[in-house]
């Protein structure tokens, strides 16, 4: 008998509804494979998933290793000692019993697979992405072989990619669909990024209809973890839905409602089934066209574009805006076509990203007041905004220490409970701290007394069985620090008389005064596209106006930091090496104080900046706006990508600012704690609000409400 049937019986006895496909495989793993196995452990790190996959009964890890051991042997066995199967009698493992297998018949069908009990459909058959694993792991693993053998001294690669391990129980996993329940829970699974180890043992429910605020740290890794959900790496059940507003739509011809409306698959299904039965000359067609009519009908699908072009008239398209193709959209503009699809096609799980980057004030607004009134399935979402924290979500999640903390309530809740959770762990472990010093003391004392002997042996043991506290682990307060400048004699510093700017014969900005000075502290708002980092670049100089004055005073130095500051990095350089670049002739130490001015400490300072959160990027940039010590601060957007305590931390430093600051905003708390003046930048024209934010959130609130 041949090593593939030998290996085939195996197969077949103990996986008997695998699919052919996979079967022949797994086969051919084998025998291609068989001198570069070493050992069982080897054989289940490629193949252990996937047959744990198409096992007919949940098999476990180490039933699973055991059949990668006999397979193992099956293709070593030399040729003089190989089994025949002929004649040979399958032994089952365990006595069947007819009466309890027709009484659990019905609950447990999926456990009872033979000819007596009546088959469901297959559920072990492996999609293609499953295949393309198994095949990556090999490859991986005859390269490493490849280099060991080639290249002896081992040599250290940065891992760029995260991966996610999780012990699943695939039998419940199994009951999860066959209910239907949508909710999820994820038990007991590790997330890392590269050597990093960012999640360990960690559980995350998420209930139905719930909303969750995502919490935690700058690079702690709340992204890389609606990453791997979305990517299949951590196990939801099969029949929830799920869409991630990750990457922006790719431009092409179609219209922005069109490329929402494309997403209704099932309309869109449906109505090219409608065209081509219109066309068709077959005796049915008219039947048929009654039952696509029934279904349009009963789907709604005639509100459908009302809904797509209400969705997308809240994210800030015009009506020609709507009409308009993809391909001339911004990467900005298609990402909110993106986050259209999203809410349009209302999936069971929404996750979100910084939703409100990609934001205006007024489109923040309407996605807050979306998601909390016309919301009604599981959504996810990762945000900096303490204000969108606070009126979105019903429960948050807090990413620390390698875990995940649910609170209920909005993220002021969050915090008010945590830091009381805080205090009381600390009360509990100085309590105890201090009854174990005094026992102690005590056992010291009376050690060598003999009439005491008995009660400090009780001592000892009281102390034995008291429950080991660990000291409170606290997270470091972020602080923030803008070098200290001299200051400037005469005010304003910078100031705009009667200024004019746009391209061809049409202005964006139209005769523009203003002036700004030490100690102003200005907020810029408006909706996107209304030309508020037109007006920075004016302020900076790097615009120059078609009319008007720009006068700046001679010593004045100005740093900007601007919105795609990621882009403006050396992403292969380390923290330090990109600031050496740009200001050379200082030692090392000079670069890792301004880093470390701004969280930028230890081995951060030194790994590349491609491997750096969205946020940790951002404090390099601080760090290189700061090195020449600007007198005067313009800011387009800082806060994304950073998380909420760093965005307090920012506008604390921003008031111990000795320099002139214009910031470019729509965080409400950022704007709330630095700014003294906001002007408003509509209609072409800048305008100062007395009543500050307050009078402008009114403002927006009314147009949305008169769009209504």
């Amino acid at each position: 008998m041949s090593t593939a049937t030998s290996t085939e019986t195996i197969i077949k006895d103990n996986f008997p509804l695998i699919d052919q496909e996979v079967h022949d495989y797994v086969v051919n793993v084998l025998q291609d494979g068989q001198e570069e196995f070493q050992d069982a452990d080897e054989v289940y790190e490629i193949l252990g998933e996937m047959l744990m996959d198409v096992s007919d009964r949940a098999k476990n890890e180490k039933e699973i290793k055991i059949i990668c051991s006999k397979l193992l042997q099956s293709v070593k066995m030399p040729d003089g000692n190989k089994k025949t199967s002929n004649g040979e009698h399958r032994i089952l493992s365990q006595p069947v019993h007819l009466g309890e297998m027709v009484s659990n018949m019905s609950s447990q069908v999926d456990e009872y697979k033979s000819i007596w009990c009546p088959q469901k459909e297959s559920l072990t058959t492996v999609d293609q992405k499953k295949l393309e694993k198994a095949e990556a792991k090999l490859k991986i693993k005859q390269e490493k072989r490849d280099n060991q053998e080639n290249n002896p001294v081992p040599v250290f690669q940065m891992q760029r990619e995260a991966s996610a391990n999780q012990m699943v129980n695939r039998r419940d996993v199994r009951m999860d669909d066959v209910g239907r329940s949508k909710d999820i829970k994820i038990e007991n699974f590790d997330v890392a990024f590269g050597n990093k180890t960012l999640l360990l043992g960690a559980d995350l429910t998420l209930s139905f209809g719930r909303k969750y605020g995502l919490v935690g740290r700058n690079g702690i890794g709340k992204s890389t973890l609606l990453k791997m959900i979305s990517s299949g790496s951590l196990s939801i059940p099969r029949h929830i839905s799920l869409l991630h507003v990750e990457q922006e739509v790719v431009g092409n011809e179609k219209s922005a409602l069109e490329a929402v409306l494309e997403c209704d698959a099932n309309r869109h299904a449906l109505l090219e089934e409608e065209k081509r039965l219109l066309n068709s000359k077959d005796d049915d067609a008219g039947e048929k066209l009654e039952k696509i009519y029934a279904d349009l009908i009963a789907t709604e699908a005639d509100k459908a574009p009302a809904r797509a072009a209400a969705i997308l008239h809240g994210l800030g398209f015009t009506e020609s805006m709507q009409k308009q193709a993809t391909k001339e959209f911004s990467g900005g503009w298609r990402m909110r076509i993106a986050l259209a699809r999203a809410l349009f096609s209302r999936p069971d799980l929404l996750l979100l990203d910084e939703p409100t980057n990609m934001l205006d004030m007024k489109a923040i607004i309407w996605l807050e007041n979306y998601l909390v009134k016309s919301w009604t399935s599981t959504l996810l979402v990762v945000s900096h905004d303490k204000q969108f924290l606070n009126i979105v979500p019903t429960n948050i999640l807090h990413f620390h220490n390698q875990r995940i903390d649910p609170y209920s309530g909005n993220y002021e809740n969050f915090v008010k409970v945590k830091n009381e959770k805080v205090k009381n762990q600390e009360r509990e472990y100085e309590s105890q701290m201090e009854y174990r010093k005094h026992v102690q003391e005590f056992i010291d004392k009376f050690r060598y007394n003999a009439k005491r002997a008995s009660l400090v042996q009780s001592k000892l043991k009281m102390l034995e069985k008291l429950p080991e506290l660990k000291p409170v682990e606290k997270e470091e307060k972020v602080v923030l620090k803008f070098p200290e400048v001299e200051p400037l004699s005469g005010s304003p510093i910078l100031q705009l008389d009667e200024v004019s700017f746009g391209f061809g014969s049409d202005d964006i900005l139209h005769k523009i005064s203003l002036n700004a000075n030490l100690e102003s502290r200005i907020c810029i708002v408006g909706d996107n596209g209304s030309g508020k980092t037109t007006l920075l670049k004016i302020l900076t100089g790097e615009l120059n106006p078609r009319s008007g004055e720009r006068k700046a005073h001679r010593n004045l130095k100005i740093g900007y930091f601007s919105q795609h500051h990621v882009d403006q990095l050396s992403m292969n350089l380390s923290s330090i090496e990109f600031l050496a670049s740009k200001f050379p002739g200082k030692p090392s130490e000079h670069y890792r104080n301004y880093l470390g001015r701004f969280g930028v400490t230890g081995d951060l300072g030194v790994q590349p900046i491609q491997s750096l959160s969205g946020g940790q990027k951002s404090r390099v940039a601080f760090a290189a706006m700061c090195l020449a010590l600007p007198l005067l601060i313009i800011l387009d957007e800082p806060t994304n990508h950073l998380d909420v305590e760093t965005v307090e931390a920012l506008g604390d430093a921003l008031n111990h600012y000795k320099g002139g600051v214009v910031l470019v905003s729509h965080d409400e708390t950022l704007i709330r704690m630095v700014c003294k003046e906001l002007w408003l930048v509509k209609d072409k024209k800048v305008t100062s609000l007395e009543g500050g934010f307050e009078q402008y959130r009114m403002l927006v609130e009314k147009e949305l409400e008169d769009v209504h």
